[in-house]
C-alpha cells in the first residue's frame, strides 16, 4: 500500500530534517517494520529538549560503576561475607558488584527470549570474565534489546565495533553458544532445566 504525503507535510519534514535526524536510530534487521516518521509538534520537541539532559544523567548513573563508599554498612558486610572472588580488597569487591550487576541486567531486559538466552549465558560465564571481556559484555548489554535479540539469534552479524581480530570476542562467543541450541530443540525439560540453573524461575 502506497501512502502519499502532502506537499505541505513534505516541506515541514524537510525543514525539520536536522531536528529529526538526531532522533533517528539506525537498525540492521527490522523485518517489515518500515521507516518510522517522526511527527513531533513544537511542544513535544520542547519536551524532548527539556528531558534529554535528565535522560542522559539517569543513563550515566545506570552504567556508572558502583563504588564501595556508596553501599550501606549492611550491604557492604553482606558483600564481604559472600564474595566469590579471590580477595576482599576494594578492587575485588567492586569487580564482584560489577559482575552481579551485569548478570542482573542480562536477566532483566524485558523480553523473555533475551532474558533467558542472555541471562543463562551471563549466569554461566560472567563470573569468570575479567577486564576487557567485562567491558565488551557491558557494551553488549548497553545495546537495544531488539538488537541483542537479533544478534543472539543470528539474524544479525556481530557489529564491527564488537568483533575481535581472533574471533573470540565476548559477543562472538555468545553467538557461538547460541548456535549450539543451549535451550534444546523444542524440549520443554531442557528449557526448564536451563531456566532453573540460571535462576530465572
Amino acid at each position: 500500500m502506497m501512502r502519499t504525503v502532502s506537499v505541505t507535510a513534505r516541506r515541514l519534514l524537510m525543514a525539520n530534517r536536522p531536528v529529526l535526524q538526531q532522533f533517528t536510530a539506525v537498525r540492521g534487521y527490522r523485518g517489515d517494520s518500515g521507516d518510522g516518521e517522526t511527527n513531533l509538534s513544537a511542544a513535544e520537541e520542547a519536551l524532548v529538549r527539556k528531558g534529554k539532559p535528565v535522560d542522559e544523567a539517569i543513563r550515566a548513573r545506570h552504567v556508572r560503576p558502583v563504588q564501595l563508599k556508596e553501599l550501606s554498612p549492611q550491604n557492604l558486610a553482606d558483600l564481604q561475607a559472600n564474595a566469590s572472588g579471590s580477595g576482599t580488597s576494594t578492587q575485588d569487591l567492586e569487580l564482584e558488584i560489577r559482575r552481579k550487576r551485569l548478570i542482573y541486567r542480562a536477566k532483566q531486559r524485558g523480553w523473555l527470549e533475551v532474558d533467558i538466552l542472555l541471562g543463562a549465558w551471563a549466569s554461566e560465564n560472567v563470573p569468570q570474565l575479567e577486564g576487557d571481556e567485562l567491558d565488551q559484555f557491558e557494551d553488549f548489554c548497553n545495546e537495544e534489546t531488539i538488537d541483542i535479540y537479533n544478534i543472539i539469534t543470528l539474524r544479525l552479524d556481530v557489529p564491527d565495533h564488537m568483533k575481535r581480530p581472533d574471533g573470540q570476542g565476548v559477543v562472538e562467543r555468545i553467538q557461538e553458544w547460541a548456535r549450539s541450541s543451549p535451550l534444546g530443540k523444542a524440549d520443554p525439560s531442557t528449557y526448564k532445566k536451563v531456566k532453573e540453573s540460571a535462576k530465572l524461575i
